[in-house]
């Protein structure tokens, strides 16, 4: 589904040129459960950013689904994302101004589906995550549990092929991470594609693969399969 050769990303700030990812390898199958470790500043996030099509690479090739995107301009990389994947944040990324169901909405107003069937869809992504009873309340009204399983709603509302979720956990007590890590091996039983960022073990062992960043670099076997093992 997802194939990463060679890619490198850097800035350039004034004269000073900063490589935050070197020659990165990465293949990902379509149903997949990974995991991405690393301490900050290793990289994870911007490898996450370039799997999501929020950033492209500085050089190398990014295929998805055998389709060669690495060269794709703004306004088709934001078409890719909307049909194609999924965000969930590590700070919810709610409106505040909107209510549950009107959150959830968003990405199929950008998808330019009609107003009936984006309440019918939100009301089945709510009901799915568990939040029937709170589709109406605003995000000051949630708890931080709560507000993360909207935007798991929201993620997937689209039916997204694949999900990337950037320290899901990282605002979360450990009772409410664990719920938020079982929503997210359901729904990838039920086939959804799923790339995770954290720097815990305890939830990267949640997933079927882990992958560890370092200085810009993956340092672990693509294939080393849980962190304890």
């Amino acid at each position: 589904m997802i194939q990463l050769s060679n890619v490198t990303k850097s800035y350039h700030i004034g004269k000073e040129t900063f490589d935050v990812l070197h020659s990165i390898d990465v293949a990902i199958e379509q149903g997949e459960y990974l995991s991405i470790m690393g301490p900050s500043g290793s990289g994870k996030s911007t490898l996450m950013n370039i799997i999501g099509c929020l950033d492209r690479p500085t050089s190398g090739m990014y295929k998805l689904d055998g389709e060669d995107i690495s060269s794709y301009k703004d306004k088709e990389l934001a078409a890719v994302r909307n049909r194609s994947i999924g965000f969930v944040f590590q700070q919810f990324q709610l409106l505040p101004r909107l209510n549950a169901k009107k959150n959830v909405e968003l990405p199929m107003i950008y998808a330019g589906i009609g107003k009936k069937e984006r309440q019918e869809r939100a009301e089945r992504a709510l009901e799915k995550v568990g939040l029937k009873d709170r589709m109406l309340h605003m995000p000051n009204e949630l708890s931080g549990g709560q507000k993360q399983r909207v935007a798991i709603a929201r993620a997937i509302v689209n039916e997204p092929k694949l999900v990337l979720a950037d320290e899901p956990t990282g605002a979360l007590d450990t009772k409410t991470s664990i719920s938020i890590m079982e929503q997210f091996s359901e729904l990838n039983s039920e086939g959804t594609t799923i790339v995770l960022v954290t720097h815990e073990p305890e939830i990267a062992n949640y997933t079927n693969r882990m992958i560890l960043v370092r200085d810009g670099e993956i340092v672990s076997p693509e294939g080393q399969r849980r962190v304890g093992e």
